[in-house]
């Protein structure tokens, strides 16, 4: 299985190559364009209980699809809904990473995706509610961001403060607390940071250039209000 990015940058799509039997699975709606020999089925990762899990413990959704070289050789075309970058990781079953509920894109099918919970504290004050996503596994994961990606490489000991709403990924291998953006609750706040994470290697941090909910209150000004 090999895999590229076209177009880096806001607007980018990852192509898969599958050799004869190989499949991967991806994010309902991400296809873009396939071969011919290339089949699409949809699937419960995990199971019911897994799938129903995801859905209303994360926000992620019910079915992922599975893309199968049923007949022959060929590729795939997986483009996330939203602008942004794409980053491809090797994962090499050691390595596991945490990823935000709108971060996956696709991955190898030896990858498992698990919902986890978190602290009573992350849960109500991360932004990602009281379960997140696990990545594990041995093989190819595809994240995608809203904005560019950028990589943070902690080493140990080393500590980084990120907006919760700027998180993409993160190795487990790192740690992190919740807390405010200033020193005053006041202040915190007006300033238009609230909480904000402070990450402790070593580990890798990924983040996105934009804030999903502050793009979308930007958009909501403009829509006219019926009275």
């Amino acid at each position: 299985m090999k895999s590229e990015i076209l177009y880096p940058g806001a607007f980018p799509m990852v192509r898969v190559e599958l050799a004869d039997g190989e499949h991967i699975k991806a994010e309902s709606g991400a296809m873009v364009a396939c071969s011919p020999t290339i089949d699409i089925e949809s699937k419960m990762e995990g199971g019911f209980l897994g799938a129903l899990s995801r859905k209303f413990l994360t926000g992620e959704k019910f079915f992922f699809q599975t893309l199968r070289a049923s007949r022959g050789a060929g590729e795939a075309l997986l483009a996330p809904t939203v602008p942004g970058e794409i980053v491809i990781l090797e994962l090499d079953g050691v390595n596991e990473y945490m990823v935000q509920k709108d971060g996956f894109l696709a991955g190898a099918d030896s990858i498992n995706i698990d919902s986890q919970m978190q602290s009573m504290s992350r849960g109500l004050l991360g932004g990602e509610g009281f379960f997140i996503l696990k990545m594990s596994g041995k093989g190819m994961l595809v994240l995608n961001s809203f904005g560019a990606i950028h990589k943070i490489e902690l080493k140990p000991g080393q500590e980084y403060i990120v907006d919760n709403s700027h998180l993409v990924a993160w190795a487990t291998t790192t740690s992190y607390n919740i807390e405010k953006a200033t020193s005053g609750w006041v202040a915190s706040f007006t300033s238009g940071e609230g909480f904000v994470c402070r990450f402790r290697g070593p580990g890798v941090v990924y983040i996105q250039s934009r804030n999903p909910g502050g793009f979308g209150a930007w958009v909501r000004q403009f829509i006219p209000v019926s009275e």
